[in-house]
């Protein structure tokens, strides 16, 4: 595993740590010889106000080191059998009449009137994903990891938030509730990671998403129901720019409407655990109420703070 922080000491992680910048080629691109597969998942936070810094950040933590990592695998003699790069959902154009799916979607960057983060945060993935593509790899099956918002109990997670807003009586619909939600549960991730990696049939981007997504209205009434939540007080616009500026976030992780489905994992045959909201929201909260809102980092080590992986046949 590759990572920005210090690697520490662990017996409780069966893989080993190896500290990168993100950036530069260098000594970490041995790990690479050999590997099975390069899992990709760095890139700064987008929970944040889309400043001039920020933005900056948001953008080069991801094509910098998605550039690189094509150099790295470039490079070996004995080279990784797939990439699996992460995107996002966010591509697809901001929409309420059809589904996004990899062979129809809409890709976004030309809705009149879109707010100029939402047009940044577009910009961003398309940069993102053409990173990957900027070296020839005869060998490395390089899959594009469109993925929608993965759903887990970990503490300062979208779940985690979302959920805060319906224990305290807030989540009620958000706007007018017509924007689409996408989602994915945690280990319908986790199962798609490993299927996509026997897949050698599979490259180009594929979408990472439950297939029924949800409009906000019925979205939130549905983890309402499922935490035994009867009032959830609605948030008009301004009213969620506001709450917005306060929490340093934006409203775009909110109000625009992300419809997307995953045409490509549906018709090759993989089989979701929770295809529905209902039964994952049950599933989360219960989890939640168990404890396991504790972070990753805290239930298995500082270690798993992953950013690249690679998975090696002898490990």
């Amino acid at each position: 595993m590759l990572s920005r922080q210090a690697p520490v000491p662990s017996n409780r992680a069966p893989w080993s740590v190896v500290a990168w910048d993100g950036k530069t080629l260098e000594y970490w691109a041995k790990e690479f010889e050999g590997a099975d597969a390069v899992i990709n998942l760095a890139g700064r936070s987008v929970n944040c106000r889309y400043g001039a810094a920020n933005r900056r950040a948001i953008m080069d933590s991801r094509v910098d080191s998605t550039r690189v990592i094509g150099r790295a695998i470039a490079a070996c003699s004995a080279p990784p059998r797939v990439w699996l790069q992460a995107s996002t959902a966010t591509i697809y154009a901001h929409r309420f009449d059809a589904s996004n799916d990899e062979a129809t979607g809409i890709l976004g960057g030309n809705e009149p009137g879109a707010p100029n983060t939402w047009n940044f945060s577009i910009d961003v993935a398309k940069a993102w994903e053409q990173a990957a593509e900027e070296v020839y790899l005869p060998v490395t099956r390089l899959v594009k990891l469109r993925s929608a918002m993965i759903m887990s109990p970990d503490a300062g997670g979208i779940f985690d938030t979302l959920l805060r807003l319906v224990r305290f009586g807030l989540g009620g619909t958000a706007a007018d509730g017509q924007q689409y939600i996408s989602w994915l549960h945690e280990e319908d991730f986790i199962s798609a990671i490993y299927w996509l990696i026997e897949q050698e049939h599979l490259s180009g981007p594929v979408n990472l998403a439950a297939p029924y997504p949800l409009p906000n209205s019925q979205f939130m009434q549905t983890l309402r129901a499922a935490w035994g939540q009867p009032i959830g007080l609605p948030a008009t616009r301004w009213m969620l720019e506001i709450g917005a500026a306060i929490l340093r976030s934006e409203t775009e992780l909110i109000l625009k409407s992300r419809r997307v489905t995953p045409g490509r994992l549906l018709a090759d045959g993989f089989e979701f655990r929770f295809p529905h909201w209902s039964m994952a929201a049950k599933d989360l909260c219960h989890r939640w109420r168990a404890g396991e809102n504790a972070s990753l980092a805290e239930r298995v080590g500082p270690d798993h703070c992953v950013e690249t992986q690679t998975s090696r046949g002898s490990r």
